[in-house]
């Protein structure tokens, strides 16, 4: 089992000498530094550490500060100030001269952070089983579908994302715009579901969190792909890159076997075998030599739904797997859902869970908030708040309710935007899509950022007018998202749905000046309310 001195008590320290051992054994130390000037390990192995930071901000006294190469300010830049502010070590990419600490110089910050922050906190990933969810969308439901389900066979389990965190059975709202936390924050929050009692952490993994190396020092024993779409390519670049982030959680399983677990398992790979990437995650899982586990509606899938009905509420689904076969039911609304309970179910298998028990989890979860939520308040129209803020993802929720808004001899309206200083490719193809299937657009803000709002709105609006939808008319293109939604009712007619994607449980609008708060559930039931829906 790992040492856990130092972890918890805000008093202890560790010395440097341990990490310095560590980063040897990585491969990833290149020198060590005193006071400016080479040094050999040996004088730095007594330094004490009393904390791990990349944040010059927050250090403290004895503190060990690493300084990442960021986006907008390189972390060494900092480092001055942080041995100003108590920082006895720094870990940095190219030596300081004239920074009186000790320096551990690495081949590369970020996923040396990882390493010294899972050594602060004792390694707690080693202690947990943890199964890392990835893929453009569905990785919330999935999450907690999987909860649901293992808390039912009897798990006790944590959980890390977009939503919220759990820890020892209580559940708190994730408030930042950030799935994957940093790794000190990450390492921190596993090793709190430990001292919890928890044995299984749920962690949605994020292609960011998998390329910034956030999550470099986990050791994943299960790997699950809901699927992949266009996203983020603002960050990787290329479909081949953001693709290949995602890939890489299933290569990090080859590492699984080299970790001593209370619960040892097989590492294996969860894969939807109906995306067409799957092929790649299917060879890279099993050249890791990880076990793996497919699921969809082919017939050559391992977990595999039958037959599928479903109504305004509900889901249910014939499921055949190795255990034989088995009725599936969901208080969700969408058939997209039934593949991220199937992900769950192959879950189960592979944790040699009670199926029954799984079955009984994942029907006893009444919703996820922000995902295919409904608001009723006595209007004549549907109001659906969902978090979809993709191509793909807009597509399909639109595709769900375009029938039940035809059942109710009405249409669709979509208010959506996309996000300032993240993938623009996305925003004309989202206006083709709502253009396409919605009879009125209403292009609003989501989290402009420093970035010129009506800039990102026109790049949306002139994908739904590549489609023949026109401004002033059945495209409004209007910034502030509460006059926005208000447009969007007072225009609805009855048997209309109207969608409002892309914030889902989100609490808050990122613009110029920071964060405004911000909730998308609240906002509708007080606009529906000014026009006398009061439930």
């Amino acid at each position: 089992m790992s040492d856990r001195s130092g972890h918890g008590d805000p008093t202890a320290s560790r010395r440097l000498g341990q990490l310095i051992a560590r980063f040897t054994d990585e491969g990833r130390l290149r020198g060590t530094r005193l006071d400016g000037r080479a040094a050999g390990s040996a004088a730095l192995a007594d330094v004490a550490v009393t904390a791990v930071t990349h944040d010059s901000r927050t250090v403290t006294d004895g503190a060990l500060f690493v300084a990442v190469p960021g986006e907008h300010a390189d972390g060494h830049a900092f480092a001055a100030a942080a041995a100003d502010g108590g920082a006895t070590a720094l870990i940095v990419e190219r030596p300081l001269p004239d920074v009186a600490a000790a320096q551990l110089v690495v081949d590369a910050s970020r996923p040396a952070l990882a390493s010294a922050a899972a050594w602060w906190y004792g390694d707690p990933s080693h202690e947990l089983t943890v199964v890392g969810i990835t893929g453009t969308d569905g990785k919330t439901t999935t999450a907690y579908l999987a909860v649901a389900a293992l808390e039912a066979a009897g798990r006790r389990v944590g959980m890390i994302g977009t939503i919220a965190t759990r820890i020892g059975g209580r559940t708190d709202a994730h408030e930042v715009h950030a799935t994957t936390p940093e790794a000190t924050e990450l390492q921190a929050t596993l090793r709190a579901m430990v001292d919890a009692g928890d044995d299984l952490a749920v962690l949605e993994t994020t292609s960011h969190g998998l390329a910034l190396d956030r999550v470099a020092s986990v050791a994943y024993d299960v790997a699950i792909l809901t699927n992949l779409t266009h996203e983020h390519l603002e960050l990787h670049g290329t479909w081949e890159a953001y693709r290949d982030a995602k890939l890489s959680l299933f290569d990090r399983l080859r590492a699984a076997r080299r970790v001593r677990k209370p619960r040892p398992i097989a590492p294996a790979a969860i894969v939807n075998i109906d995306d067409p990437s799957a092929g790649l995650f299917i060879g890279t899982s099993r050249d890791a030599g990880a076990r793996v586990v497919t699921y969809g509606t082919e017939t050559a899938a391992d977990v595999r739904a039958i037959r599928i009905t479903e109504d305004a509420d509900r889901l249910r689904a014939d499921v055949a797997g190795p255990g034989g076969t088995a009725t599936l039911e969901l208080q969700l609304a969408g058939r997209f859902n039934v593949h991220n309970a199937l992900a769950v179910v192959a879950l189960g298998e592979v944790l040699s869970l009670d199926g029954t028990a799984v079955l009984a989890g994942m029907a006893s979860l009444e919703g996820v908030p922000g995902r295919m939520e409904r608001i009723e308040a006595g209007q004549p129209f549907g109001v659906v708040v969902d978090f979809a803020h993709s191509p793909a993802s807009l597509q399909t929720v639109l595709d769900l309710l375009a029938p039940a808004a035809a059942a109710r001899g009405g249409g669709l309206i979509a208010v959506f935007g996309s996000a300032g200083e993240r993938d623009t490719a996305k925003r004309p193809q989202m206006g083709r899509i709502a253009g396409e299937r919605a009879r009125l657009v209403v292009v609003t803000d989501e989290d402009p950022r420093e970035e010129d709002r009506e800039a990102i709105l026109d790049e949306i609006a002139r994908g739904a007018e590549s489609v023949g939808r026109r401004r002033g008319g059945d495209l409004q293109v209007i910034a502030d998202r509460r006059t926005a939604i208000a447009t969007a009712f007072e225009a609805a007619r009855r048997g209309d749905i109207v969608l409002l994607a892309g914030k889902g449980h989100e609490r808050s609008i990122i613009g110029p000046d920071g964060e405004r708060p911000w909730d998308e559930r609240a906002t509708a039931l007080e606009l529906l309310a000014e026009l006398g829906y009061r439930g």
